[in-house]
């Protein structure tokens, strides 16, 4: 691949050197120069001195005296410095073709050749050599007027670069919170600033304060949030720390209940507390699991010992209830009477059960204790003497209060009358009582 020179002055003089175009598109043509050396004496001569003449539009100059041979070698000689001087235009003519370095170099060389044409110790044609090095200074004052709003095109994209570059850095200096990311990108913005040229000084010097005063500001406000973060996690830290302490005093607690309420609320103050710094975290979330385990793993053995017993206790319940279960109040209610009471005693001495057979076990027991209950009622209300003279009493006594309340009512004492209506009707009350238990023996 041809490497092609991208300067602002290159890329100018390829500007300048297009726009020398004729309006058909094709190139200026330059004048022609013809070669010295082929016809020497067409453009000069030596005289009988020696001296060597040149010719001009003014007439002839002296360029030099010959004395070192035939005339025409001498003729030759100062020819081929004409034609010297011709290369050396063409060669200038292919810089600024070529965009080969500066057209402002390119100039002064020409000038240079300019300055040199009227002095020069040269046999050629003067006259189109000067034409050629006009045409010359044209196309390269044109390249370094191009050059020069190229420089000043690629200042102006160098510096939009810089303040893009600025304005995201003060961006990232007062709104980034995602700290790593935001300080790669810093970095990478100074390694894009280096890389950007042209800007002048003072410019530059401006754009630079602002950039180092946005990353001086990210550097702060970072520094800021971290030294928070680790006052933040060396108070997690203590915290925990108290946690796990408590956590571990709590080990060899037989309370099951409350202690394994605690438990989780020192989980959830755990989780409440932040994170401590990473080593300290980690170290502490150990002995808080360790503490944890051990005390659960001695309840989970209390409970299965105590899950063992209690069902054990199930099925001696269960051959007692096939004891009561037997138990017959309508052939004998004192016996049977006597015999439940004894499996009452030793039913409670049997203990606790599972909690998913206290309502079945609970409620066999309840069915044989309400079979002699209701034997026993059955009797007293067979066998009761005095059940219709309480009915009897009951009755008097509503008579008794009900004339009380007709009296008090007629003298006008209403206070006194509803007083003895409401004790009428309480004593109503248990004669209606009274009356169904004798009707239901």
């Amino acid at each position: 691949m041809t490497h092609q020179d991208t300067t602002p002055e290159s890329v100018a003089s390829k500007a300048v050197a297009d726009s020398t175009s004729s309006s058909t598109g094709s190139p200026a043509v330059a004048p022609a120069v013809p070669k010295a050396s082929a016809n020497p004496s067409k453009w000069g001569r030596l005289d009988a001195d020696g001296t060597v003449y040149v010719s001009t539009a003014d007439g002839e100059r002296a360029i030099g005296s010959w004395q070192a041979g035939d005339a025409a070698e001498g003729l030759a000689l100062y020819a081929r410095k004409f034609d010297d001087m011709v290369t050396e235009v063409e060669l200038l003519e292919t810089r600024l073709s070529t965009h080969a370095g500066e057209p402002k170099h390119t100039l002064t060389s020409a000038k240079h050749l300019q300055e040199s044409l009227a002095e020069a110790a040269v046999i050629g044609d003067l006259a189109a050599l000067g034409a050629r090095i006009e045409h010359l200074l044209a196309r390269a004052e044109e390249a370094v007027e191009g050059a020069k709003h190229e420089k000043e095109r690629a200042r102006a994209e160098a510096i939009a670069r810089k303040e893009a570059l600025v304005a995201e850095a003060e961006e990232i200096a007062h709104e980034a919170t995602h700290w790593k990311s935001a300080g790669d990108r810093l970095r990478q913005i100074l390694d894009e600033w280096k890389k950007v040229r042209g800007v002048d000084r003072k410019t530059d010097e401006q754009l630079w304060r602002r950039f180092s005063k946005a990353r001086d500001a990210f550097s702060r406000r970072r520094g800021s949030h971290f030294a928070e973060l680790d006052r933040q996690r060396a108070a997690a830290k203590a915290h925990k720390q108290e946690l796990v302490e408590e956590a571990e005093a709590l080990t060899e607690s037989n309370d099951w209940g409350d202690t394994a309420n605690r438990y989780k609320q020192l989980m959830a103050d755990w989780k409440a507390a932040g994170r401590a710094p990473k080593d300290s975290d980690e170290a502490l979330w150990q002995r808080f699991r360790t503490a944890q385990d051990r005390f659960f793993s001695r309840r989970s053995e209390a409970f299965s010992e105590r899950d063992a017993e209690f069902a054990a206790n199930a099925k001696l319940k269960e051959e007692l209830l096939v004891e009561a279960e037997q138990i017959d109040p309508s052939a004998d209610l004192k016996a049977a009477q006597a015999q439940l009471q004894r499996v009452q005693e030793r039913w409670d001495e049997i203990g606790k059960v599972p909690r998913e057979r206290m309502r079945e076990l609970e409620g066999r027991l309840r069915g044989v204790a309400d079979k002699v209950r209701d034997a026993v009622d059955a009797q007293w209300r067979r066998t009761d003497p005095e059940a219709q003279a309480r009915v009897d009493q009951f009755r008097d006594r509503v008579e008794q209060f009900e004339a009380q309340a007709e009296k008090a009512r007629a003298a006008g004492d209403e206070r006194r009358a509803k007083k003895a209506d409401e004790q009428a009707a309480q004593w109503r009350e248990w004669l209606h009582a009274a009356e169904q238990a004798i009707a239901h023996r």
